[in-house]
């Protein structure tokens, strides 16, 4: 680990090292949303910017080199920072400011006012929506301010391809001490006595897990990480691989010594290019330094690591169906018991714990279980990552205790909930959709209700692996229902009846909902069966497929009433619903609507605005069609 490396980079300038600095650092975020906005490109100019002025670059910290009092200047990359919307995000330090959406061509006026001149360039700071307040770092930004990032933390500031700066920061002492300082009993102890919940949706206690497994009779045992984060909208576990993929081998490594295995595996999605690279390095420079393979930390032990990309199919996220397609069969759930702690891989134990689970694992061994226990709630200690997305300001990676407040998420680090337009809405809060495909709806007297996993069960709703979708006063519920029941249909793998036939009729009544097809037997029928669906599935895919569905008939009855009965979208939505008009204020009155509508349901003198008569109307479209000013609308 120690081993100089002095590769030459960018052309093979000598003034371009990988050696570490001592001194400034530059910190470009390299997650997949700035990298997509062109963050390399940003990294590339800060370096062909600062050689241009005759400095030595450093593009990765080295070890030995921080604290020695080199001042060299240092361009590094990092994982996401979690504020993806205002990427690519460029970080100065020591000063604390942060840039947003910076571009390359922005790159020679920050190094001459902020790196020459001390000044700060005030059209890259970001501005508060709220208040118009420019903020100069992350302490001033309410979105970061009002977070408690842990498993976060360094994501958003070491190089998620640099060893020597994860082991700077702690990383492997944990690992270190469970496997030359602690037994297998001590380690699922302190899990235990941590009260750490798995963070992948179900909240199963971790240490029981792992002690079910521990105690297992079997030469040979097994840890899989689910990296199969498959939920739409959700993207915490891979920020986590992409930024701090060191993070998630350790706890893998510490997983393994409490169970007894010698061999772990990640499966990943395929989907996730640039996690399943950095895992690959990860694991290929763990080797390297000899922190894995055949003599673990100088004990004897040996553990394998290997990396499986999986081919997205949702329900492979399911453990017993993730098994059976390592196993090269098709991913499809069995009955449990026996539990995969029992007979997982290959018929034998096995515990599968997700990303953020493993992450956490890691800051347990290495400082205790009672630190891990001042977050969070007593029935689910510590923090939990969200993808923050839909009507708010700001939205993004977020990380808060258990137990925080909806209404500190949405109006606090979201920044309030915004219009159709992007404009801030105080009034505007209608719900959020926690969880995903397999959670449920959260309304406005959920506002100041803490966030666990307990208190989300029995408002109907459920953690998930961690998304959150708000949604603003335009939004139809059933809609954003059937949006959620499509995808879980769509990704049943069939194999039980209930599952695979009951979320097609569920789907199919909810499009006879949307297009005025319905009768009040409807919502009895559709209710009846989404409890059916639920009792009667194999796994967790098609139990929780009608949560959606059943939580918004259950908080937004009346608005499915209002589909069923007066054939009406009440927010106006659903296209089959909404009576089509022309806008007056768009209508030049020039006659060609209605010359193109083949049953004359168009009135209106030349000049004039026009008008449609509802009940003669038959919705071909031929007037949307015709108009040249965005005139009509309905369609």
């Amino acid at each position: 680990m120690g081993e100089e490396r002095n590769e030459k980079v960018r052309g093979g300038d000598k003034n371009v090292t990988r050696e570490g600095g001592g001194g400034r650092r530059i910190v470009i975020c390299a997650g997949t949303g700035c990298m997509a906005n062109g963050a390399m490109k940003v990294f590339d100019a800060f370096v062909a910017q600062i050689r241009a002025k005759g400095l030595a670059v450093a593009v990765e910290f080295k070890k030995e080199k921080v604290g020695g009092g080199n001042e060299e200047l240092a361009v590094t990359k990092s994982g996401c920072q979690g504020f993806c919307q205002m990427g690519p995000l460029v970080t100065m330090l020591p000063e604390g400011i942060l840039y947003t959406k910076v571009k390359a061509g922005d790159v020679g006026e920050i190094v001459e006012k902020t790196l020459e001149r001390g000044k700060v360039v005030e059209r890259l700071l970001y501005v508060d929506p709220r208040t118009g307040t420019p903020c100069r770092g992350t302490e001033e930004i309410p979105f970061y301010a009002k977070q408690r990032r842990f498993v976060l933390k360094e994501c958003g500031f070491i190089d998620p391809e640099s060893l020597d700066e994860y082991m700077l920061y702690g990383g492997y002492e944990a690992a270190r001490k469970a496997y030359t300082r602690m037994s297998p009993e001590e380690i699922c102890a302190q899990i235990s006595q941590s009260g750490l919940r798995g963070r992948g949706g179900g909240g199963f206690p971790t240490g029981r897990k792992w002690e079910a497994a521990r105690t297992q009779k079997s030469e040979k045992k097994y840890v899989i990480c689910n990296a199969d984060e498959g939920d739409p909208g959700a993207f915490m576990n891979r920020s986590v691989m992409e930024g701090n993929p060191h993070s998630v081998l350790e706890g893998l490594m510490i997983a393994a010594r409490a169970i007894g295995a010698d061999e772990t595996l990640v499966y990943v999605r395929t989907e996730y290019p640039l996690a399943v690279k950095r895992l690959r390095r990860a694991v290929a420079d763990a080797m390297a330094a000899r922190v894995l393979g055949d003599d673990m930390f100088g004990t004897g032990l040996k553990l394998r690591c290997d990396i499986m990309e999986g081919a997205g199919a949702f329900v492979c996220g399911e453990e017993t169906a993730m098994i059976a397609s390592i196993e090269g069969h098709r991913g499809m759930p069995r009955p449990k018991p026996p539990f995969p702690a029992q007979s997982g891989l290959w018929g034998k134990p096995t515990i599968i714990n997700n990303v953020e689970t493993l992450a956490h694992v890691v800051r347990i061994v290495r400082e205790g279980a009672e630190s891990f226990r001042k977050l969070g709630t007593a029935g689910s200690p510590g923090t939990k990552t969200f993808a923050l997305t839909g009507h708010v300001a700001n939205t993004g990676l977020i990380e808060v205790p258990f137990g925080a407040k909806l209404r500190e998420i949405v109006f606090d680090i979201g920044g309030g909930v915004t219009d159709d337009a992007g404009k801030i809405d105080p009034e505007g809060f209608k719900a959020v959709q926690i969880g995903g495909p397999s959670g449920g709806c959260l309304t406005k007297e959920h506002l100041d209700l803490p966030l666990d996993f307990d208190s989300l069960r029995s408002a109907g709703a459920m953690v998930g692996s961690g998304g959150l979708v708000a949604m603003n006063a335009g939004t139809c519920m059933v809609s954003v229902a059937r949006f959620f029941l499509e995808f879980t249909q769509r990704e049943s793998c069939g194999k039980c009846v209930l599952c695979r036939e009951g979320t097609k009729q569920m789907l199919a009544m909810m499009d006879e909902i949307i297009e005025g097809k319905a009768d009040e037997g409807t919502l009895v029928l559709l209710e009846k069966l989404a409890r059916a669906v639920q009792v009667g599935s194999l796994c967790g895919l098609g139990k929780t497929a009608p949560n959606p569905m059943l939580s918004t008939l259950r908080h937004f009855r009346s608005e499915y009433e209002a589909h069923v009965k007066e054939k009406r979208c009440p927010a106006g939505r659903c296209k089959a619903l909404c009576k089509p008009k022309i806008n007056a204020e768009k209508c030049k009155g020039c006659g060609l609507c209605m010359r193109k509508c083949p049953v004359g349901a168009i009135t209106g003198e030349r000049k004039m605005a026009h008008k449609i008569e509802a009940d003669k109307c038959i919705r071909c479209g031929a007037c949307a069609q015709a108009c040249k000013f965005q005139a009509v609308e309905g369609f």
